[in-house]
């Protein structure tokens, strides 16, 4: 249930640029005039900035710097997706956290975010550089009408997403890895974490982790890491505001999942396949405990990767060790 304050910061951000007078918020919100100014008081002190004019009322002409699960929900244009939403400056883990709500029955669309994650984790259990306000990090909890053998497709889903904001927010294409990885020249630049708890023929939930490298340098990354990871501001120089990124990412991923849901996997494919990286090109990989070389065709219409062996066979792999 959403708070006055939230209530009253929708029905501002609805308004935009026109003036709602404090009489008509009263009205909408059930609150007292005093109550109306003792919130906008509060606003105030979290970095909000009202203009109020008297027979005209109030608006807000500037937003905090820092993000807030306001900030985030500010010019927000989703329907359902992060309408729900929990946002901390820390946590361990925007997965856990989500796996756990969404144990506990909450709504389709719940968008979990942290500035920086203590523990953060990718495929297999490995561990996601993250302990840091550079980048974004987030989890989505859903609720798909799909049978749970295409639970898997949303993976592919999102990584579409992530290309395509790239892409067209950011101005650089980048490549999408199979099954889960988004590459710039190469190197990582975000990451797909993908659970579901499901019966045999019912979904029960899916919660799909992002995490998206924005506005570290080379030297904010280990080692190691750096040999591997990029950023958008070392592809492009630039500083991003994630605030603007996670709201186009959200209504990116809204307009794609209700597409899915409406018309299935073949869009999907389709875009895939437009960013597939090294499609049509020649590596070795690991299949049933077999090394084997192969050219990577694309992926079947349930997401599994197509390889043609060098027996000119065509193979379905839906795990595989790659050497990419």
């Amino acid at each position: 249930m959403p708070s006055t304050q939230e209530k009253l910061i929708e029905l501002l951000a609805l308004n935009g640029t026109v003036f709602i007078s404090g009489q008509d918020i009263s009205e909408t919100l059930n609150i007292s005039r005093t109550a109306v100014w003792k919130q906008m008081k509060r606003l105030e002190k979290e970095g909000y900035q009202i203009e109020a004019v008297p027979n005209k009322g109030y608006r807000i002409v500037a937003l905090p710097s820092i993000m807030s699960k306001n900030t985030l929900q500010w010019g927000l244009k989703t329907k359902w997706l992060g309408k729900n939403m929990v946002h901390q400056i820390k946590m361990p883990s925007t997965q856990t956290k989500a796996n756990q709500l969404a144990q506990e029955g909450c709504a389709h669309g719940t968008v979990v975010i942290a500035d920086r994650q203590e523990t953060g984790r990718g495929r297999m259990n490995r561990s996601w550089f993250s302990n840091n306000d550079l980048g974004v990090w987030l989890s989505i909890v859903l609720r798909p009408n799909v049978p749970p053998l295409q639970g898997p497709q949303l993976t592919l889903v999102v990584a579409t997403v992530l290309a395509e904001l790239i892409e067209l927010d950011v101005g650089i294409t980048p490549a999408i890895k199979w099954p889960n990885d988004i590459l710039i020249n190469g190197k990582k630049i975000a990451g797909i974490l993908t659970e579901m708890q499901a019966e045999q023929d019912k979904i029960h939930h899916i919660v799909i982790g992002i995490g998206l490298n924005v506005n570290q340098l080379a030297d904010s990354f280990e080692n190691e890491i750096s040999k591997r990871a990029t950023s958008l501001k070392i592809e492009t120089g630039e500083t991003f505001e994630k605030q603007k990124l996670i709201q186009s990412l959200l209504k990116r991923f809204e307009e794609a999942f209700d597409r899915y849901q409406l018309t299935g996997f073949s869009e999907v494919k389709d875009k895939w396949e437009s960013f597939g990286y090294k499609i049509n090109e020649e590596v070795s990989y690991k299949a049933g405990n077999v090394e084997k070389q192969g050219v990577i065709r694309g992926i079947s219409t349930d997401g599994a990767l197509i390889m043609e062996n060098k027996q000119n066979q065509i193979e379905t792999l839906y795990s595989a060790e790659i050497n990419w």
